[in-house]
């Protein structure tokens, strides 16, 4: 396939001459060391509401970036211009920018034994999957998947709108030690929000699907009775006294526990001691029954990768065993800071796993349902009210009562409170039910107790 049909304006081995361009630029000024990544990047955007057409939208962008180094001083500077001028330019404001700057005794590029130098042997991920599809073709599919929410009830009286995105980039990046290397990937997805419900008791829910490659996504006939389903089921929604219960975080949810996770042991929040996991290595962090596993060569996956935005390898590994935390998140210098090496997560994690050895293969959402017995069943969180310092969490939050194991009626305007330390003591359970929306795959998660602020 050619890059014209790629709908891409450069391809890789033009990018890979204009790294070697920028690169040598710098050796000339004198830098001790240097790296640069140039990126490009296209896609369509078409939006529909109540079966007419809104929106459509073509993106296209490009950019190239170079870090310059004299020594332990680092300067940075990026353009938009692919001209030779403007590369030389950029290269020349960056090696300026580092005659001026401190000198960072951590600053500097990835040791050799860390890069991933040997091309041959990266693995291949199958991340770029475009999609040919016309703005018409879209549309079509919008409307089909907003048309199947609003037949699905009466009662589903609006619509917030269905989209379609059809997303795809490559890049190229090398640096002074010898790194070079670059792929192409793409990131296509549909969408609904439809609305139940007339005046004051109108509900909104949504659902989407996302994937690499188009035929994979689901239909958009499912995809928009499920999210008209969703809204449905939040209609008369109540509000519950304050108690302290057991919460259950349905699974798209519950990856953002699996996020703060991340986030609380990422280099960044640990060399600034702005986390309530510091110094946790090897220390219990999670309930003793629950391990997460972190692989970035899984074929397709969202968050794969063969080397992380440094160039530095990329490898499988487990976070957490038996609920004690085995590694960090760390860049080249965050690493650094900490007397420690790369992990080769410069740019975040891959693909994470968490699960329970105690969760059975019909461990469905049911079944959590009747283990969580009586308290909130959580399908959507509003707010940022976490904490990573003391791990103090505090979210507004909607779902059902769940009353002997059974949903009782839906809960709207509560708050769910506690702390993340002792909420990741107090998981007892994870379902088999993993819905994988993103780079982060979990079960249901139930917390033991939850502080819940009603009425």
């Amino acid at each position: 396939m050619s890059q014209a049909q790629q709908g891409f304006a450069y391809s890789q081995d033009q990018f890979r001459q204009l790294i070697e361009d920028v690169l040598a630029e710098a050796k000339q000024l004198g830098a001790s060391d240097a790296g640069a990544e140039v990126s490009e990047g296209c896609g369509l955007s078409v939006s529909v509401r109540r079966g007419d057409l809104e929106n459509v939208e073509r993106n296209r962008d490009k950019s190239l970036g170079i870090s310059v180094y004299l020594g332990q001083r680092r300067g940075n500077a990026s353009t938009s211009d692919f001209s030779p001028k403007a590369l030389k330019d950029t290269v020349r404001a960056a090696f300026d920018i580092a005659r001026f700057t401190a000198e960072d005794e951590f600053a500097g590029l990835p040791a050799d034994d860390e890069l991933s130098l040997d091309e041959a042997s990266r693995p291949a991920l199958d991340l770029f999957h475009p999609w040919d599809i016309t703005a018409e073709a879209a549309a079509e599919l919008a409307l089909r998947c907003e048309r199947a929410a609003l037949d699905v009830d009466p009662r589903i009286t609006n619509s917030e709108g269905a989209a379609v995105s059809a997303q795809q980039s490559h890049f190229f990046t090398g640096n002074s030690r010898g790194f070079r290397g670059g792929y192409a990937s793409s990131r296509h997805s549909l969408s609904v929000a439809p609305i139940a419900g007339r005046g004051a008791g109108m509900e909104r829910d949504a659902w989407y699907s996302s994937m690499r490659d188009a035929a994979e996504l689901s239909s958009p006939e499912s995809i928009g009775r499920y999210a008209a389903e969703r809204a449905l089921a939040r209609l008369k929604g109540r509000k519950v006294k304050t108690a302290n219960v057991p919460v259950l975080f349905e699974s798209p949810v519950a990856a953002g526990l699996l996020g703060a996770l991340v986030q609380a042991t990422s280099g960044g929040a640990l060399y600034r001691r702005a986390t309530f996991l510091l110094d946790s290595l090897d220390k219990p962090v999670l309930a003793s029954h629950i391990d997460v596993v972190e692989d970035p060569h899984i074929p397709k996956g969202k968050g794969s990768a063969p080397f992380d935005d440094e160039g530095v390898i990329t490898r499988p590994r487990t976070v957490v065993e038996g609920g004690t935390l085995k590694g960090y998140f760390l860049s080249t210098y965050s690493a650094r800071k900490l007397g420690l090496r790369t992990t080769g997560h410069a740019g975040g994690s891959h693909n994470l796993t968490m699960r329970s050895r105690c969760t059975a293969p019909g461990d469905d959402l049911p079944t959590m349902l009747r283990r969580l017995g009586t308290g909130l069943f959580v399908t959507e969180l509003m707010g940022q009210g976490v904490n990573y310092v003391t791990g103090d969490y505090s979210r507004g939050a909607s779902g059902y009562w769940v009353e002997n194991g059974v949903i009782a009626f839906p809960v709207n305007e509560v708050t769910i409170a506690g702390n993340l330390r002792e909420m990741f003591q107090q998981i007892v359970g994870i379902g088999a039910d993993t819905y994988n929306l993103g780079s982060k795959s979990v079960g249901s998660i139930l917390i033991e107790n939850m502080k819940l602020a009603g009425s």
